[in-house]
């Protein structure tokens, strides 16, 4: 499988570690090419796929970037299940790709925020070799139902952050991911922030530690 158009931002040092960061509905990897420079990972590799364009249901069908449609805002049973196993399907190839040049796959984290998250969280919990960790913003757990979880992955540490007045992604679908993902054992960090669908500082502050004590 051909990769995603993607940037790919190398540390000064040679790489021994990488993060697979998925942006949001309407996005870029470019939006968050300034969070990995700021984040300033020692010996860490971003990857920041962009997501292929396609009409949005919710968005009166415009095309644009999106990992799987949207057919309405806020509820579960509305997203296109098939479209996040695609998209996941496309992410795990940069997994792939990373390991076959010579990365372990517990030095590989997959990100992602908003609809990248929901992605991401697929990919993670899916993923038939261990990985690094996986971080989750701004976002909610799409196909709980359908999601196949991988037994290399059962205790792998994940990350919520969520703000309190998200108004794109209620906060109760943040905590509805964590719930489950707790019924199902994985240990599970949750950090709340006075923000909006959005990231802030303090936050950024927060994944750097978090990213650090993962790929130390």
């Amino acid at each position: 499988m051909s990769l995603l158009p993607h940037l790919r931002l190398e540390p000064t040092q040679s790489a021994d570690a990488c993060v697979i960061w998925l942006h949001g509905l309407g996005a870029s990897g470019d939006d968050f090419a300034p969070v990995a420079r700021y984040l300033a990972l020692p010996k860490v590799r971003f990857i920041l796929p962009h997501a292929p364009q396609m009409p949005v249901t919710v968005n009166n069908g415009h095309i644009m970037p999106a990992w799987y449609d949207l057919r309405a805002s806020g509820r579960n049973d509305a997203v296109d299940t098939e479209g996040v196993q695609h998209s996941a399907t496309q992410i795990a190839a940069f997994i792939d790709a990373e390991r076959a040049a010579g990365m372990a796959a517990d030095r590989i984290v997959l990100a992602g925020f908003s609809q990248g998250g929901a992605v991401a969280y697929h990919t993670a919990l899916s993923y038939p070799q261990r990985l690094g960790g996986l971080l989750a913003c701004s976002t909610y757990l799409a196909t709980s139902d359908s999601l196949i979880r991988s037994d290399a992955n059962h205790d792998l540490p994940i990350a919520v952050h969520h703000g309190h007045h998200d108004e794109v992604v209620m906060p109760a679908r943040g905590k509805s991911a964590i719930s489950q993902l707790q019924q199902w054992g994985y240990p599970v960090t949750e950090q709340w922030y006075p923000m909006g669908h959005e990231v802030c500082m303090p936050q950024l502050d927060d994944v750097r530690d978090w990213m650090l004590a993962r790929l130390a």
